[in-house]
């Protein structure tokens, strides 16, 4: 586990902060050492079992940079000030990660067809302009899709296709989270969503 460096006391902060002022960087490289532990303790909140740990610490002490950089008496504590800032570099990464995965996942293999050619959920949606993601939900098919997906599947079939490809505007699931959530095994799930797409798909084939 990584160790990160003992907090500074008040008398030692408002030193630091007072040289970075006077344009001291050390100084400023100091305060962002030394309130790492912070940045550690609000990933936690916002880790979840997919996200490297690593990665959240960076982004957020992106946060805490801009915080120690920004910061002034006025803006009362400089731990309290931090804290903000750092969420709101996390909650841009995590909105901005939620938004390419729910994209990225139409484009994403979920099986293959009998001649051995991999099935995308973008393949359950016959659009003319299927490279153009932004336009999927203009297209009537797109439509007949999510009423099909209420009409024909069973309403487990229809919570594990919302939970893997994050409809709705849902949180997309890995099948692990998705069998801890529902209960069932991993592979029981991967049969259900199989099941599931091969009924959307059939659905697709007949005339509205």
């Amino acid at each position: 586990m990584k160790v990160f460096p003992k907090p500074l006391t008040a008398e030692e902060e408002c030193c630091y902060l007072q040289k970075f002022r006077e344009g001291d960087i050390q100084a400023r490289n100091i305060l962002v050492e030394h309130n790492l532990r912070l940045v550690a303790h609000i990933v936690k909140k916002y880790q979840s079992a997919e996200d490297d740990t690593e990665d959240l610490i960076s982004i957020g002490t992106i946060g805490l940079i801009k915080a120690v950089s920004t910061f002034d008496e006025g803006k009362g504590k400089l731990a309290t000030y931090a804290a903000k800032c750092i969420e709101n570099e996390l909650l841009m990464f995590m909105r901005s990660k939620k938004k390419t995965s729910r994209e990225t996942s139409y484009y994403e293999p979920i099986g293959t067809d009998k001649e051995g050619n991999e099935i995308h959920l973008l393949d359950i949606i016959e659009s003319e302009e299927r490279d153009a993601f932004t336009q999927i939900s203009l297209k009537s098919d797109s439509q007949r899709a999510y009423h099909l997906l209420r009409e024909v599947l069973t309403e487990r079939e229809r919570r594990v296709l919302v939970m893997r490809y994050g409809l709705y505007c849902q949180r997309v699931c890995t099948q692990r989270e998705i069998a801890k959530k529902l209960g069932i095994s991993r592979s029981y799930v991967s049969r259900i969503e199989k099941k599931a797409v091969e009924k959307l798909r059939a659905g697709m084939e007949w005339p509205a």
